[in-house]
């Protein structure tokens, strides 16, 4: 089987804060969008939430967004919601699961959604909370339910019943779209691909690669791998001293 970008019908998000980067990637006509997260925010030295997220915005007005909240504290939780919202008419709002103390968020994400707040109801991991999550959003603003594949899959746990489940029911739920978060390498935006997630979202290194899928049959890697350490130990100047041994042995 050889796949190309062009056969995927998945649609495809970077993940990732840095504003050059995103400014970048949105250049692509394959890049649908984009998702944050706090961590990513603090890598990429973001301090002014609000500039920065609007100057974003600004920059890819007509791209899906994700921003996240924040607090643990759910009134507040549903304030900054509030406030996210306003930022950009593609704009969703993260919410995780539940609090740090495992108050699940379902009813606020339920309250959000029917008030018209487009949420992307993150850091889903199993079946149950798949269940929750999309009842949660059903019927309400165009909402997403991110489940992590990745993070399973790098603890030896099946990432698949999460998935499959969150398709299955998204495909009865007309305003939940599913995306497979925690991209670690090019064959997972196949995978969600034919598992008939609605969106990946990989880091920009990952994607970047997509524009290469179909182009090398795998005897040419291998060709091109023996090159590569010849290449490579002609290069270190690699010898061994073999006068002598032939006879010896």
């Amino acid at each position: 089987m050889s796949v190309k970008l062009s056969d995927l019908k998945v649609k495809l998000f970077t993940d990732g804060a840095d504003k050059a980067q995103i400014v970048e990637m949105a250049k692509q006509p394959h890049i649908a969008g984009f998702t944050t997260n706090p961590s990513l925010l603090r890598k990429a030295g973001v301090t002014d939430y609000e500039s920065y997220a609007r100057d974003l915005v600004a920059a890819v007005p007509d791209r899906h967004i994700s921003f996240e909240v924040f607090s643990d504290d759910i009134p507040e939780i549903r304030a900054q919601a509030r406030v996210i919202a306003t930022w950009g008419e593609h704009v969703h709002v993260k919410l995780p699961v539940s609090t740090t103390r495992g108050e699940t968020l379902y009813e606020l994400v339920r309250d959000l959604v029917q008030d018209g707040v487009k949420v992307n109801l993150t850091a889903i991991f199993d079946v149950p909370q798949v269940d929750e999550g999309v009842k949660a959003l059903a019927g309400g603003a165009p909402s997403i339910i991110s489940v992590f594949a990745g993070r399973l899959a790098d603890l030896g746990i099946d990432y698949k019943p999460a998935i499959s489940r969150a398709v299955e029911l998204s495909r009865a739920t007309p305003n939940v779209e599913v995306i497979w978060a925690s991209t670690r390498e090019v064959w997972n935006v196949i995978e969600a691909d034919e598992m008939g997630c609605h969106i990946i979202t990989a880091p920009a290194d990952v994607l970047k690669k997509l524009p290469a899928l179909g182009s090398r049959t795998a005897a040419e890697l291998s060709l091109d791998a023996v090159k590569a350490f010849r290449a490579d130990a002609l290069a270190a100047g690699l010898t061994l001293d073999l006068k002598g041994r032939a006879a010896a042995e």
